[in-house]
């Protein structure tokens, strides 16, 4: 989803850069005044841990992030998410061919 997110970033949702950078260095700080690094640096379970305790206080930027995060997985694949049309092989949703391209 980082592909497709990132590619939305740079287009439709350039409102939202802003948001997105302080929201994750929100999320950067509290994981260092709670455990001393960086969140990329915590275990799954650390990280999980700061993320619910996070939730209510970053609500927006949450539902932000999974909604980008749903259309990425869920949409079409021509704009950089749901790779190979992979949820909806598993939602068993029929691939649509993209006109002019060939497919493999």
């Amino acid at each position: 989803m980082a592909n497709y997110i990132d590619r939305q970033l740079m287009g439709p949702f350039r409102r939202q850069r802003e948001a997105y950078r302080s929201g994750l260095a929100a999320i950067d700080q509290a994981a260092l005044q709670s455990a001393g690094q960086p969140f990329a640096a915590l275990d799954s379970a650390r990280q999980a841990a700061l993320l619910a305790n996070l939730q209510g206080e970053a609500r927006g930027f949450f539902t932000t992030v999974i909604a980008h995060t749903m259309q990425g997985y869920y949409g079409d694949p021509r704009h950089g998410g749901n790779r190979e049309a992979v949820s909806w092989r598993m939602l068993g949703v029929p691939v649509i061919p993209i006109r002019g391209r060939t497919q493999s």
